[in-house]
């Protein structure tokens, strides 16, 4: 969809500060060095959200996967690592980011594995990436436009606020991507819960896992893991909380975990 007159006057006002986010990288090693992620220094860089959303995905072997708005390639990475046998479709409107991502795929030898389109999620069908998939993956903006700080650098803008895409865009590109009976896992603000149920609903897709994360025991959720079904029944089932921190400020042995090979 083409632009606003107020989001292209925002947008060229970043295009200097887009070129030198890009002009620095730095490299991140996972599982021991098997994976080598390349990211721009002072640009958008993935969060802890990305590898708890990859930790809960858990796909079925053979399964077609879908990650909404990918960025550097971080989940499709990990999730070919620990899943050989899937196929994964990385969408990302950025075009810097998806360059990017294309190069991490390269590196990490998963071409034949991983596909990244530069595409805007409202305009993608299927027939772009052979027919419906069997999994969704989306780490969506979790701010309105109007909420909050616009932070200045236009990746970490855009990945945070609904400049691109709200709520209700992605939910509908899932109602399209996704066959029946597919999974939606998604990564959400907590205090949108109520909002993301119901464009979930809207959407056709029933949620029906959910599981509260919480920076320590004794504080309280910040963000929710989500698992939808497209056409299923109602009912809702409440995992055990996830837990970051330990009482010492080192990460839990659960999020430990997700980063080991």
């Amino acid at each position: 969809m083409p632009e606003t007159g107020n989001e292209l006057r925002v947008l060229s006002g970043w295009r200097k500060e887009i070129l030198r986010t890009m002009e620095t990288l730095t490299t991140d090693a996972f599982f021991d060095g098997r994976l080598h992620i390349k990211q721009a220094a002072s640009g958008y860089r993935f969060s802890l959200d990305a590898v708890l959303l990859a930790w809960h995905v858990r796909p079925r072997a053979d399964e077609r996967v879908l990650d909404l708005g990918t960025g550097c390639g971080i989940i499709p990475l990990i999730l070919a690592y620990r899943n050989p046998g899937i196929t994964t479709f990385g969408i990302e409107i950025q075009q810097d980011l998806a360059e990017l991502a294309i190069s991490n795929v390269s590196a990490n030898r998963m071409r034949n594995r991983i596909t990244v389109l530069r595409q805007d999620m409202r305009d993608l069908k299927p027939d772009m990436i052979g027919g419906p998939v069997d999994l969704v993956v989306c780490n969506p903006p979790y701010r309105k436009p109007d909420s909050g700080r616009l932070n200045p650098n236009s990746q970490r803008a855009i990945a945070r606020h609904e400049l691109k895409a709200g709520l209700a865009d992605v939910l509908q590109t899932v109602r399209r991507m996704l066959r029946t009976a597919g999974r939606l896992v998604t990564v959400y603000t907590a205090e949108r819960i109520v909002e993301l149920f119901c464009q979930m609903r809207a959407a056709g897709v029933e949620p029906k896992y959910m599981r509260l994360i919480h920076s320590r025991l004794d504080t309280e959720a910040k963000l929710i893991l989500v698992d939808g079904v497209k056409g299923a029944r109602s009912g809702t089932r409440l995992g055990a909380p996830l837990i970051i921190y330990d009482s010492d400020g080192e990460y839990s042995k659960e999020v430990l975990a997700m980063f080991t090979p």
